[in-house]
């Protein structure tokens, strides 16, 4: 395996960029967990809707508009990632500053693009 990602804001529609990266990250070995608001099954991955402490986490991609990311500030400083990429969209300042603050590294850019290029 890979680098283990949470992907948080996951929903089960198909035509959504977070369904999409979960299929592109399974595809490309990297072991996934996924957080969204329904429960389901994407690519055999599990979706959950509760913040469960995840050991491990090198990457948190969020898919999450910066107001619905409040609740999980204090979750994502939790599992301690390595870094958090903010996808188009979920742009937070504020979000930004408290994750730096504590040590973790963020990245405004797209994951499928990153994956895409091998750059993840």
């Amino acid at each position: 395996m890979e680098k283990k990602t949470l992907v948080l804001g996951a929903s089960l529609k198909e035509e959504r960029y977070s369904n999409k990266v979960i299929h592109k990250l399974v595809d490309n070995n990297h072991e996934v967990k996924a957080i969204g608001f329904k429960k389901g099954l994407i690519s055999n991955v599990n979706v959950g809707i509760e913040k469960k402490i995840f050991k491990n986490i090198d990457t948190v991609t969020l898919y999450l508009s910066p107001t619905n990311q409040i609740n999980f500030y204090n979750y994502v400083v939790d599992i301690n990632p390595d870094r958090v990429i903010f996808n188009p969209g979920t742009e937070n300042k504020e979000f930004q500053d408290i994750l730096n603050q504590n040590g973790i590294k963020t990245e405004i850019a797209c994951t499928l693009v990153l994956l895409s290029t091998n750059q993840y």
